[in-house]
């Protein structure tokens, strides 16, 4: 569970330290892809704490996530339309719904936990 978080701190910590820039045309596509990126990331941790978690699930769907999203933008540009909008939906409405069941489930642990401390 430690190595997403791990990987997302290490990639902050670079990108802070570095000075790349991102030309404006790849903007969307930069974008849909870190919010897929979350996506998976937070869903991870969501089956990980759910006990469901498995490996291969997770790294098939972080890749999957980040190509369709990508495909989704680059579609959208050659059509005229903003396709990238209903990626960035899709995805912030699920990223909102992992937090939220992620909120649930430490706080019944730790009401659990305060439970047993006090039962002691």
């Amino acid at each position: 569970m430690w190595l997403p978080i791990f990987g997302l701190l290490i990639g902050v910590i670079l990108g802070l330290l570095t000075d790349i820039q991102v030309p404006d045309e790849y903007a969307n596509y930069l974008s849909i892809a870190v919010l897929a990126a979350l996506d998976t990331l937070f869903g991870g941790i969501r089956a990980h704490l759910q006990n469901i978690y498995e490996t291969h699930v997770f790294v098939s769907g972080f890749f999957f996530n980040i190509i369709l999203a990508a495909s989704l933008a680059f579609l959208g540009v050659h059509l005229g339309v903003d396709l990238y909008l209903a990626a960035i939906f899709a995805f912030g409405v699920r990223l909102f719904q992992n937090i939220a069941v992620i909120r649930r489930i430490l706080l019944v642990k730790w009401s659990l936990k305060g439970k047993n401390t006090k039962k002691n």
